[in-house]
């Protein structure tokens, strides 16, 4: 198998968001595997509210489409607001209407890893399982783990989820190495 591309995208504004922290190590587990990655998180996923008539020819969106069109897997992750994704990762997503006309429409046949954090265990879950469903709306193929990460109790939850992020990782090669 070739080198993969796996692209991870989410987070918040903040330069230090548990959900960017989480998306970064899975990154890491990813290149430690052999994958070359990118990270689109904060001003990387900033744009305007979607509106299919205005949304091309943005230079932050071109790129934001361009690396995704280059992904071989994809990673989603979002803070849980209000039981559900966060509008700016809402918003990124949306943007992936613009590869409607590609060879490749969405996420077409990728493996796409999910990762939701939040301040409680319900927030955590819920904005997963939503996670879950736009995966799937967007043609992709969400790994059988996904991860849900309360930032609520003591010490560092994204490092408590290494484990997981390890098997996430891992279905995510595994996936590719069988395509």
């Amino acid at each position: 198998m070739t080198k993969p591309h796996i692209v991870a995208l989410g987070g918040t504004l903040r330069p230090q968001s548990s959900t960017g922290r989480a998306l970064a190590a899975a990154l890491a587990i990813a290149e430690a595997r052999g994958a070359r990655t990118t990270l689109l998180t904060g001003e990387a996923i900033d744009f305007p509210n979607f509106d299919p008539e205005a949304a091309e020819n943005l230079p932050r969106v071109d790129a934001f489409i361009e690396t995704l069109r280059s992904a071989d897997a994809v990673l989603i992750g979002s803070p849980g607001y209000h039981g559900t994704l966060s509008g700016l990762v809402k918003n990124a997503l949306d943007h992936v209407e613009l590869t409607r006309k590609d060879a490749r429409v969405y996420f077409d046949g990728m493996p796409v890893g999910l990762i939701a954090t939040a301040a409680g265990w319900q927030a955590a879950v819920s904005t997963l399982q939503a996670l879950r469903t736009v995966a799937h709306a967007l043609r992709g193929w969400p790994t059988p783990i996904g991860i849900a990460i309360n930032t609520m109790g003591e010490g560092d939850a994204v490092a408590e989820c290494t484990g997981q992020m390890e098997i996430m990782v891992g279905q995510i090669f595994d996936f590719l190495e069988r395509r």
